[in-house]
């Protein structure tokens, strides 16, 4: 009896030492609670071989490649070697083959809708300018009347289109031919313009920009809108001008004329110089805010509301509402920086009392694209562009150096994140990610498991045998 008392006695201590085992186990996988792996249907996908680090010790930018079974690979595009029969808009072949060729594969196929924002619509913007500014050297007139801004737009969204863009450009990025067009601005003659502006003061400020300090101490910016406002005031009065040039509806005569600017500007500077600027120009408008649609966030509220919400329930609500905004479209790292603010204040608003971020260890990159499974992609905040090598296929450039902690908002009113510091004119960098992030906790958590398993595997074989 001693002999079969000791075997059950040995039984039951290995069955508690299997449950030990197991308990730890489901404890350690609870309080690491690791982002599920997301995966969408459409979206950008890179080889494994391929993959970048997404590491926050100063990687170098790079390349995310798009295979061609992506469901974002233009469809059959004729392709940027394709050269158009004539001139665009009755104007010389070669003037704007190089900024025609950048739009078209900035804005190729099914990509488009995913950068717009960001790469795409400046782009087709900036070459719109440049193609007025152009004319108007046969033409005598920054603006093309209704007629020839209906053909010369058309003519545009014809070559970009047989280029291998997206053929829904107009409305992708609001551009109509009345764009072309003098609008409501009182002055359009290049001789009458020259004879109000100072040309020497315009060309000064935006020969040559710095496209940081542009964005927090504007030089080019106020110098196209001080040229905008006089051209404006040539048919308003200075009583209307009293308070300001936006006030009784005369904003849309300075926008209007501010485009007028621009035309001015790309004739002076060449279609080459005036795309650089211009790209840089629309980048500082492009990361003041966040362009993400935001859904109501009632179920994360109610998940996460309280003091001290449950870290399980809470942040699967939380990741499965940021898996909806993976799916809209590539951003900035500054845009990211707004977004997460502009999301953070509206959780608080509804009554969220605690940094979810950091209880979720969110990153930045968790609210772009996503470009290989879980790995978001944030472009830089300079402009950038896509890439058609024939050696390399179509690719684009991340920001490798975003992995970055999400900041939480320090009140509800704080709807954008301020990156111009009042004594600097420069950017200042980012905030900075601890040591201890998501990755290194997984890490951490692993070399637990491993050690934990490998002691009571250790003594269940000493025990039960």
């Amino acid at each position: 009896m001693a002999f079969f008392e000791v075997v059950n006695m040995r039984i039951r201590f290995c069955w508690f030492l299997i449950s030990l085992l197991n308990s730890l186990l489901l404890w350690v996988s609870a309080v690491t609670l690791p982002r599920p792996s997301v995966v969408f249907a459409g979206m950008p996908y890179v080889s494994p071989a391929a993959s970048p680090s997404f590491e926050p010790s100063g990687a170098p930018d790079s390349l995310i490649p798009l295979l061609p079974s992506s469901p974002l690979y233009p469809v059959d595009p004729r392709g940027p070697s394709v050269q158009p029969m004539a001139g665009l808009c009755g104007l010389e072949p070669t003037v704007l083959d190089g900024v025609v060729q950048k739009t078209a594969v900035d804005c190729m196929g099914p990509l488009a809708k995913f950068v717009g924002d960001v790469i795409c619509c400046p782009q087709f913007g900036s070459m719109i300018r440049i193609v007025q500014g152009e004319l108007s050297s046969s033409t005598g007139s920054l603006a093309l009347n209704d007629s020839a801004a209906q053909m010369c737009f058309g003519e545009a969204m014809d070559f970009l289109t047989d280029l291998g863009a997206n053929d829904t450009l107009s409305n992708l990025c609001s551009f109509k031919s009345e764009n072309l067009t003098k609008g409501s601005c009182p002055v359009s003659s290049v001789t009458e313009f020259e004879q109000i502006i100072s040309k020497s003061n315009l060309l000064e400020a935006c020969t040559s920009i710095d496209p940081l300090k542009e964005c927090c101490k504007p030089v080019c910016n106020q110098a196209i809108s001080n040229a905008a406002i006089q051209l404006a005031s040539r048919n308003i009065t200075s009583l209307a001008f009293k308070n300001g040039p936006a006030g009784n509806g005369n904003q849309q005569v300075v926008n209007d004329c501010e485009a007028l600017v621009f035309s001015w500007l790309a004739r002076q500077l060449g279609p080459e110089s005036a795309n650089s600027v211009f790209r840089n120009l629309y980048s500082c408008k492009v990361n003041k805010g966040c362009p993400l649609v935001f859904k109501d966030p009632s179920s994360v509220v109610s998940s996460c509301g309280g003091s001290s919400p449950s870290n399980i329930t809470c942040c699967m609500s939380l990741y499965n509402y940021i898996s909806g905004l993976q799916k809209q479209m590539l951003i900035t790292n500054v845009q990211a920086l707004n977004c997460v603010t502009l999301f953070g204040s509206m959780l608080i608003k509804k009554g969220v009392q605690t940094d979810l971020y950091g209880l979720c260890q969110v990153d930045l990159k968790d609210f772009s694209l996503q470009v290989h499974g879980e790995q978001g992609c944030l472009l830089r905040a300079i402009p950038s562009d896509v890439v058609d090598d024939s050696a390399t296929g179509i690719s684009f450039t991340c920001d490798l150096n975003d992995n970055i902690a999400a900041p939480w908002p320090s009140s509800s009113s704080q709807s954008a994140f301020s990156l111009c510091a009042s004594s600097d004119s420069t950017l200042p960098a980012l905030p900075a990610t601890p040591t201890s992030g998501l990755e290194g906790m997984r890490y951490a958590v692993a070399w637990k498991i491993n050690i934990m398993t490998s002691i009571t595997v250790f003594l269940l074989l000493v025990v039960c045998t």
